[in-house]
């Protein structure tokens, strides 16, 4: 254990104040269920954008991204399209607006705005939205938990502490004794507080997070300046053929059957695949987790485009900085490291931690355990308040005590709060590393939630019906898959070229279900339609709109969203990138970077900012 006493100072100090902010907010969070849950819709756009964006800035997945970079350079900014990344750009363009719009809590309420409160499949599918929810939360929460326990055992060697436990701990579960205790401090400021004290601890957690960022940006660029990065040919450019041309073999031969388990060397053909699936995704809209409660969080649908527009800005650049830094020295100092698991084999997802526990100075060590701390608790906690909301909004107010007062109501958020985690907790004891589990979340169950979740915004014949037999068909097919990548039918790494059949599987299931049941009550329809404004197939519900109101004006924004939408991606690229180039120095890269931004965000400014208020 190499942490000094200024380090562990800092630490505390951190997990102190995580538990002073729950106390703060305690009193402001009991005032009402919408103060608990969405902050009171009173936060302003730039702090929930904040949130959201810390939030995302997860140990886990910067852990993920840092052994992703090490083995693909440059052309690792494209993997995390998985997710997708850049579904913040549609929602930032007009997907957030839409949906704000309806003054919901969650996305199981939502529902009632666009299918009605009765009618076939109306409480089905209500309850299967409530179900893909909570088992993409607890998916996440197992998702972090392996990752911080992976992250501090690290630091914390178990065979220092060993001899003061009173029991015996396998190997491979001491990431996970590591991981309750850290989710402790987690529970209890954001069960306490709500999204207040969550924001909160977010806007420090980030705060924390730049400060060590921009330091070992500049203790990085200093080591590369006496220091010749060992990589392969191609390492350095984001461009990529058929093949995706990286060989280590004479410099870290290991990295190769790395590549060869992520099943990512015909990249030409995982990239197509991964920007397939990632429309469609980006298309869907939100997923009912924490950025959904963080859109209806905001104070109008103005704001939730602009703090889905600051997501990116104010993540990306500090994010990235921190990834090719560790990188950068991880490669430097690759011989001087142990990334050993406790089975003997090679963890590339150890190198973050590897790196910070052996070539960073005392303070920045203490700095970047703390926000990295923070990066976990703030993705816990936000997604815990999502699976809370579900369960207290969605089951415990509609169907056993829809008069329960404040007071029942707060309660019972403390209650399932500590089931959630309690659940996650286990799960997490299931997960074997970071990687399987994000492949499952956004290859598989993302994928089965995808085609109902297109068709309720664009589809005016789409009904409750079937976004119950279209989300229940992909759930299932997701289990499936899970399963026979478990048993060894479909290897690990190839779950995303099984999503067109995810898809159509989950398609065939919304158009069958929606031809199965009656349409949705016109007067929904059209209060829908004329309140949320969506561009798609909504014919027969615009004629009757226009006919009962002739000022009604349609949207008819559809060519301008999607350019937007084009060169959002472009601006978003650029600013991944661009923290790269900059430590690394590649000055033509680098101007050329900046410079292409610069005019992506000229014309957003007058093809977005500037008509907010139009559509």
């Amino acid at each position: 254990m190499r942490l000094s006493l200024i380090d562990i100072s800092i630490i505390v100090l951190y997990l102190l104040s995580t538990i002073f902010i729950g106390f703060w907010y305690r009193k402001k969070a009991r005032e009402n269920k919408d103060s608990y849950m969405l902050g009171g819709k009173s936060l302003p756009w730039y702090k929930l954008g904040l949130s959201d964006a810390s939030d995302m800035f997860d140990i886990s997945g910067t852990m993920w991204m840092v052994s992703l970079c090490f083995v693909y350079g440059m052309k690792s900014i494209w993997i995390p399209w998985l997710w997708p990344v850049f579904n913040q750009v549609f929602l930032m363009m007009y997907l957030s607006r839409w949906l704000r719009r309806s003054n919901a809590t969650t996305g199981a309420e939502w529902l009632a705005t666009r299918f009605g409160k009765t009618g076939a499949g109306v409480t089905s599918s209500h309850l299967v939205v409530i179900a893909f929810a909570l088992l993409s939360c607890l998916g996440f929460m197992a998702y972090g938990f392996i990752g911080l326990g992976k992250f501090i055992e690290i630091f914390v060697p178990w065979n220092l502490i060993k001899d003061y436990v009173p029991f015996d701990v396998a190997p491979q579960y001491v990431p996970h004794i590591y991981g309750i205790i850290f989710t402790l401090f987690a529970m209890f400021y954001s069960i306490l507080g709500g999204m207040h004290s969550i924001v909160t601890g977010d806007m420090i957690k980030y705060g924390i997070m730049t400060v060590a960022c921009v330091w070992i940006g500049f203790i990085a660029a200093g080591q590369l300046s006496s220091n010749h990065l060992n990589v392969p040919n191609g390492w350095y450019t984001p461009f990529f053929g058929k093949h995706l041309g990286l060989n280590w073999s004479g410099i870290i031969t290991e990295v190769n059957q790395k590549i060869k388990s992520d099943g990512y060397s015909l990249f030409a053909y995982f990239f197509m695949m991964m920007t397939f699936k990632g429309f469609f995704a980006a298309l869907a809209g939100p997923a009912p987790n924490y950025d959904m409660q963080k859109i209806l969080s905001t104070r109008s649908p103005e704001e939730a485009s602009k703090m889905n527009g600051f997501v990116s800005v104010i993540l990306l650049p500090i994010r990235y900085t921190l990834i090719i830094s560790l990188t950068a020295l991880g490669l430097i100092y690759y011989r001087q490291m142990n990334l050993a698991d406790g089975t003997g084999n090679i963890d590339f997802e150890r190198i973050l931690p590897a790196v910070i526990n052996n070539f960073l100075p005392v303070g920045l060590v203490g700095l970047l355990l703390a926000g990295l701390l923070g990066a976990f608790m703030s993705t816990f906690s936000g997604t815990m308040n999502a699976a809370q909301a579900y369960i207290v909004n969605d089951i415990y107010i509609k169907y056993v005590n829809p008069a329960a007062s404040t007071k029942k109501i707060i309660t019972m958020n403390y209650v399932v709060g500590i089931i959630v985690v309690a659940v996650g907790v286990i799960l997490g004891f299931f997960v074997q590393d970071i990687n399987s589990v994000l492949q499952w979340i956004v290859s598989a169950l993302y994928g089965g939630y995808i085609a109902s979740n297109v068709l309720k915004w664009h589809w005016w014949r789409f009904n409750a019906n079937g976004f119950f037999w279209g989300m229940l068909a992909g759930i299932l097919c997701a289990m499936l898959f899970s399963l026979l990548v478990k048993f060894g039918y479909i290897p690990e790494g190839q779950l995303l070229f099984w999503f067109p059949v995810l898809f159509l599987v989950s398609l065939a299931g919304s158009i069958i279900g929606s031809y199965a049941a009656p349409a949705t009550d016109m007067a929904v329809l059209q209060s829908f339609y004329t309140n949320v404004r969506p561009w798609g197939f909504w014919e027969p519900v615009k004629n009757i709109a226009i006919a009962n109101d002739p000022s009604f004006q349609p949207n008819k924004n559809f060519k301008l969203n999607m350019f937007n939408v084009v060169v959002g991606t472009i601006a978003q690229c650029c600013l991944t990138i661009l923290p790269m180039y900059l430590v690394l120095w590649q000055k033509t890269s680098l101007l050329v970077t900046v410079a292409i931004l610069a005019v992506m965000m000229v014309i957003l400014k007058r093809t977005w900012w500037d008509k907010l208020k139009e559509y």
